[in-house]
């Protein structure tokens, strides 16, 4: 019955009463039911008599008032939810139950949302690749062999599959772009601040801020009905801001989009290493934007990749290291290698050297900002390989080339990061093997609505939520 709706139809008919939540509800929890077992994108599910009292409840006490009123969601699990346990995949962490939501989840409720469950993520949510050792791998949706990304890959699988409305995730190094680029959704990092988080002040208080909640849908107009619920300034976050329109609202007209001018990151002059075919398939698709009148200019861009890597590395480590020290983890060794490496390079890691990192960070946006002076928006590809097998931790060649880290594959992810800038993953194809594959498109620091405004039309113009993944 709204397998081929949009959110906002959906939301519509809930709003007239033509259908009721317990139906909406019903229809999704069908669908988990169908295709959860196979796709493990859905953990820590709420009892299902109860998710239908809830809907019952919900139709008794209509509000259409809130705009994500009797919609089924689950919230990645890294992020708290009061009733349900918060474990990061971690073993150490399966019974340890909040005793406050998040607030991107308060936010959530507070406008009408039923949460069901969580997303599976990987552990600890350190590495692209979700897998853990309390709920076990979310595999790719166009082919269950294969990784789906991460960390979080259980939120993509779930949109993807339309086990879920639209999802929300958090992205430090790509863990919303990268997924949603194997699974030819969206999937969006905002500048940090504008999803506010709990950031009481301690140690990393002189630590960039390097994560931020993120989301993800099948279209940026389904996404943006999410994010309207969940941005804006909050007293708990002293980086919070609020903007001055409406995600929903945002738009941009044909003159407009003619003059928007993309600046084509490619390889970074040699520096980045992708799988065959993913800028093949990129620089096809960007040849199909100047048919639409939209500026692409290839940049051979003056930034030392080298700094860019050491500086990221350095403060990730850092915030890391922070991370698994406020979760009082008594043995490190009780952790996933990728966590374990983080600990290691973090501890060793001191304020001389923060400042030194700090300094290269100045050096590299003020390098950036020059680059970007001339452009509307930058662009870099959405991953460096096509999925891969999800029984490995991850990627260990690209192209004959040995992956010095367990990271390396992601590179591309960082200048976003780093810098502060939203990014949002677009789908852009498919390989000879049918995977899909993404660009990133980077806007400037607090234009998150200008770079929705693009990919709303790019979505209206090449329709990719229309290609769906065929489901057993």
């Amino acid at each position: 019955m709204f397998e081929n709706k949009s959110v906002k139809e959906i939301i519509s008919l809930i709003h007239k009463k033509e259908v009721s939540v317990k139906e909406v509800v019903s229809f999704y929890l069908e669908r988990i039911k169908k295709f959860n077992p196979s796709l493990n994108a859905i953990v820590s599910i709420k009892d299902e008599e109860e998710i239908i009292k809830e809907a019952k409840d919900k139709d008794e006490n209509f509000d259409k008032s809130k705009p994500l009123f009797g919609l089924p969601l689950a919230s990645k699990d890294l992020l708290d939810v009061v009733g349900f346990p918060t474990t990061y995949g971690f073993p150490g962490y399966k019974n340890y139950f909040p005793e406050k939501n998040s607030l991107i989840v308060d936010r959530q409720v507070n406008s009408g949302a039923i949460i069901i469950g969580k997303t599976n993520t990987a552990e600890l949510g350190v590495g692209a690749h979700t897998a853990n050792r309390l709920f076990g791998i979310t595999p790719n949706i166009y082919g269950n062999s294969k990784s789906s990304g991460g960390s979080s890959g259980g939120a993509a699988v779930a949109v993807a599959a339309n086990l879920l409305p639209f999802a929300d995730g958090t992205d430090m190094m790509g863990s919303c772009r990268t997924p949603a680029a194997f699974a030819n959704i969206y999937g969006f990092r905002p500048t940090p601040g504008l999803i506010p988080d709990y950031r009481p002040d301690n140690k990393k208080k002189n630590i960039p801020i390097i994560s931020t909640p993120g989301c993800l849908a099948r279209t940026p107009d389904d996404m943006s009905i999410l994010v309207d619920e969940i941005v804006g300034k909050h007293n708990s976050d002293p980086i919070s801001f609020s903007l001055s329109n409406s995600f929903k609202e945002t738009k941009i007209n044909d003159e407009a989009l003619s003059n928007i001018k993309i600046g084509w990151l490619s390889d970074m002059n040699g520096n980045y290493l992708y799988e065959p075919e993913i800028l093949e398939i990129c620089n096809k698709k960007l040849i199909s934007l100047e048919k639409n009148k939209i500026k692409i200019e290839n940049l051979k861009p003056k930034i030392d990749v080298l700094k860019l890597w050491n500086c990221w590395t350095t403060i990730r480590a850092k915030s890391i290291y922070e991370d698994v020290v406020d979760m009082n983890i008594k043995d490190i060794n009780e952790m996933t290698s990728q966590a374990i490496w983080e600990y290691k390079k973090g501890i060793k890691i001191k304020e001389d050297h923060i400042q030194s990192e700090l300094n290269s960070r100045i050096e590299l946006s003020n390098d950036l900002n020059k680059v970007f002076d001339n452009y509307d928006f930058l662009a870099l590809p959405s991953q460096q390989t096509f999925p891969f097998d999800k029984n490995l931790k991850y990627p260990e060649k690209i192209n004959n080339f040995e992956m010095d880290t367990y990271h390396r594959w992601i590179e591309v992810h960082i200048l976003a990061s780093l810098f502060y800038l939203p990014s949002i993953s677009i789908p852009v194809g498919f390989n000879k093997n049918g995977f899909p594959i993404g660009i990133q498109i980077i806007g400037k620091q607090k234009e998150d609505l200008k770079l929705f405004s693009f990919a709303k039309k790019y979505e209206e113009i090449y329709e990719y939520s229309k290609k769906k993944p065929l489901l057993n």
